[in-house]
């Protein structure tokens, strides 16, 4: 806490993307603990002026409160490292490529990481799949769920696909994996208690995550000793290959062999009243104000000097 006196936290929160109300809702959670912890932090509404607006309000460190685009892909990182802020959560390379789910999913088939098989089309070219039902529809670059369709019946296909491209150029069909679903919060290179998250509808969509009541969460998860430990194996080797910073989230599926399959890496995790992160630290003792001030302790820039 010493050498976070005398210095001002802007919280960047809004954004420009679907995910905004969330994003306010995390933003002033965080700008609420950090005044309770009497650390002296404002709100930074970030649109499509935000150069503007941090040279207006000069401060010393920006918390990423930010979900989606333009503010989980890179690009608000970019405008920080102009600005020589430091930041949390991952770098400009490591938010981009968590951010895009063709290329981290690259990166995890190339690096030997369970993950599903999957194909990938473009809105403006010819869809023929290859792959049999149940599968998983998705825009490549989108989070909360949206634009997510799970496709059992050949009559929820192209309606699915109407779906994701509404969010993206580029979609992604992935193989359905019947398991559990689970989220292993990562505090740096430590993975923190695994949540169980299990949907009262059956599918973890927007509604479920946001809607308190939807779903139930079981932490630590009810998996065994040796499932536990693979799941945090592989979300340390995510944490790495994909480039991640502070207080990332690695969800996967746990499938019937006990293989925990990665979905992805949240680089920017949410922090409202239902959130996991949170969830986790009560786990492990921490309360939510003191998570929020470790993870304003991990801000850095990429380039330094």
């Amino acid at each position: 806490m010493e050498r976070l006196k005398n210095k001002t936290i802007g919280v960047l929160l809004g954004g420009l993307s679907p995910e905004r109300e969330v994003s306010i809702v995390t933003g002033n959670s965080v700008l609420e603990a950090l005044n309770r912890k009497g650390v002296t932090a404002l709100p930074i509404d970030v649109d499509h002026n935000i150069g503007e607006t941090l040279k207006s309000n000069p401060i010393d460190v920006a918390f990423l409160a930010l979900h989606g685009t333009f503010g989980e892909d890179g690009c608000v990182q970019g405008w920080l490292e102009y600005f020589k802020i430091p930041y949390t959560a991952s770098g400009v390379l490591g938010s981009a490529l968590a951010y895009d789910k063709l290329k981290s999913k690259e990166i995890l088939k190339f690096h030997g990481i369970p993950t599903a098989d999957h194909e990938v089309f473009y809105k403006e070219t010819k869809v023929s799949r290859k792959m049999d039902l149940p599968v998983v529809v998705k825009p490549t670059n989108q989070g909360s769920s949206l634009g997510v369709t799970i496709v059992k019946d050949e009559n929820q296909w192209e309606p699915a696909l109407q779906t994701a491209f509404g969010y993206s150029e580029e979609v992604i069909v992935e193989k359905f994996i019947d398991g559990k679903l689970l989220a292993i919060g990562m505090n740096e290179m430590s993975p923190m208690p695994i949540i169980h998250i299990r949907p009262k509808s059956g599918f973890y969509d927007y509604e479920a995550k946001y809607t308190s009541g939807k779903t139930e969460y079981i932490c630590p998860a009810d998996i065994n000793k040796d499932e536990a430990e693979r799941c945090r194996q592989v979300a340390i080797q995510v944490f790495q290959v994909l480039r991640g910073r502070g207080f990332p989230r690695v969800d996967v599926i746990l499938d019937e062999q006990g293989v925990p399959q990665v979905l992805e890496m949240n680089t920017i995790p949410g922090m409202t009243p239902t959130s996991l992160l949170p969830m986790a630290a009560r786990e492990m003792g921490m309360a939510f104000d003191d998570l929020v001030v470790e993870i304003l302790k991990t801000a850095q820039l990429d380039y330094s000097e």
